[in-house]
């Protein structure tokens, strides 16, 4: 009888009460397989989608890996594609860093194009120093167009987003205005600037992207140096974190968001760069697509950190390449693989809930 009334009660779980707390702070490796969970989550979701299509289940691994991977041409591809995507998602990670949402990554990047190809087609410079001079003016075009906004943002309080996103259509049109009219091949008279010559070209070492990624690599250890070593990154994590506390505390707040910004326009243009002046030789008309939601994407994955956003833009790229393998032999559209990339980015946009939050038990009675 006693043992009876002294035996705890065993209450249904559907009576237990439960309350979400927020994590003060969770193991760096607890995030790490928290995110790994959920990429892998994404995968599993867009091979069932991809199979739903007709995709062999046998062959998602032979596409995605072996394929693309262990092929040399394939690699190439990958490191070719992977190379501006370095830039945009370096680009887009230290403008979001200091909580400025550039969505303008592919009008920088269109810009930067602009700038080096017009090197080229004035010959501006001499030969030696010609492609150095692309570089610099790409990225100078880069910056200057990512000015406006900034400044729209600072002076006015116009928000970021639609200046930064409607200013994309802007550099579009002009690009298309050049090609379609007084940069147009005189030779072929298709929309695309004469071709560049080969001391106006990155050159082949390592393989067709040698130069560029290795390019890229270097850009990335800059970024890497000034965001983590450097007094301005120290500044920059403070307005990251809480931009009104980094200003009572003495650090200038508008000068470090002008400082990333402007850094951010300057990648993006380099990135126009390395597609005018590595892949394509010359200034297209579309050479910019896609870029600007990767750069996203791999600034999102990376949580900003420029080493990881290397790696997530390789992974990127690796995506990219099989897709177009798939288009190929399995007649999938490309939307399908953008797909997969928006199911990736909520997978994780998914994890960082349970990195931020916790469920916590609640006493009965309290």
């Amino acid at each position: 009888m006693i043992d009876a009334v002294l035996k705890p009660v065993q209450q249904p779980l559907l009576s237990r009460r439960y309350t979400l707390e927020i994590r003060q702070q969770m193991a760096w490796y607890w995030q790490a397989l928290v995110l790994a969970l959920a990429i892998a989550c994404g995968f599993l979701i867009s091979g069932a989608i991809l199979v739903a299509a007709g995709v062999p289940a046998g062959e998602l691994f032979r596409e995605f890996v072996i394929a693309t991977l262990f092929d040399e041409q394939s690699l190439q591809g990958v490191l070719f594609q992977a190379a501006p995507m370095i830039m945009v998602g370096l680009a887009a990670s230290v403008a979001f860093r200091a909580r400025f949402w550039n969505l303008g990554l592919e009008g920088q990047m269109i810009w930067g194009a602009i700038g080096a190809t017009a090197v080229s087609i004035f010959q501006i410079g001499p030969e030696a120093m010609r492609l150095p001079l692309m570089f610099a003016v790409a990225a100078a075009a880069g910056l200057v167009w990512a000015l406006g906004p900034l400044l729209l943002k600072t002076r006015l309080g116009v928000n970021e987003i639609i200046s930064t996103l409607m200013l994309n259509y802007v550099a579009g049109n002009f690009l298309l205005h050049l090609l379609y009219g007084v940069w147009k091949d005189p030779q072929s008279s298709f929309p695309h600037s004469p071709q560049f010559r080969s001391f106006e070209r990155l050159p082949e070492f390592l393989g067709p992207s040698g130069a560029a990624v290795s390019l890229a690599l270097v850009v990335m250890l800059l970024v890497w140096w000034f965001v983590n070593l450097s007094r301005g990154g120290f500044y920059l994590r403070f307005v990251s974190s809480n931009p009104r506390m980094a200003g009572a505390v003495g650090v200038p707040v508008t000068r470090m968001v002008m400082a990333a910004v402007l850094t951010s326009g300057a990648l993006a243009g380099m990135g126009g760069f390395l597609v005018a002046a590595g892949q394509e030789g010359r200034l297209t008309q579309a050479f910019y697509h896609g870029y600007g939601f990767s750069g996203i994407l791999i600034a999102f994955l990376a949580r900003n950190h420029p080493i990881a956003a290397t790696i997530v833009a390789l992974l990127v790229a690796t995506l990219f390449i099989a897709g177009r393998s798939l288009q190929v032999f399995y007649q999938i559209p490309f939307s399908m693989v953008q797909l997969i990339q928006a199911i990736i980015v909520i997978c994780v946009a998914s994890s960082d809930f349970f990195i931020r939050h916790r469920l916590r038990r609640v006493a009965h009675g309290s």
